[in-house]
C-alpha cells in the first residue's frame, strides 16, 4: 500500500558515514528515523523546521514521495532513503529556500 503522509517538517539526516542531507517529512517518519537511529542504521535526526506551509512545492514532493514510496513498518531492517529525480530535488531545494534552511 503507498503511503498517503502529509508533509509538516524538514530534519536532517546523517548517514552512517558522517555525510548529511535534508528531508521533508512527517512525524511518523521521523517517529520511523528515530527508530533507525537505536537501530543503528543511520548516525542521527534532527527536527529543522515544524509546521512548514503546505506550499505548492511542498505538495508536489509529497506526491512523488505517496507515489512511489510507503510507510516502513516498524520492524524494518534497513532505513530507505527516498531517492529523488532531478525535478524533486528543485522541490526539495525550494521547500528549503522558503524556510531558509541550507
Amino acid at each position: 500500500m503507498k503511503s498517503h503522509e502529509t508533509f509538516t517538517l524538514i530534519e536532517e539526516i546523517t548517514r552512517l558515514d558522517g555525510s548529511k542531507y535534508m528531508e521533508i517529512s512527517d512525524m511518523v517518519q521521523n517517529g520511523r528515523a528515530e527508530l533507525a537511529v537505536e537501530r543503528k542504521l543511520i548516525k542521527q535526526v534532527r527536527i529543522l523546521q515544524l509546521n512548514i506551509a503546505h506550499t505548492p512545492h511542498v505538495q508536489a514532493y509529497e506526491d512523488y514521495v505517496n507515489e512511489n514510496y510507503t510507510m516502513p513498518e516498524e520492524d524494518f531492517t534497513e532505513f530507505q532513503e527516498w531517492k529523488r529525480t532531478p525535478e524533486m530535488q528543485e522541490e526539495v531545494a525550494a521547500i528549503l529556500h522558503e524556510n531558509h534552511i541550507g
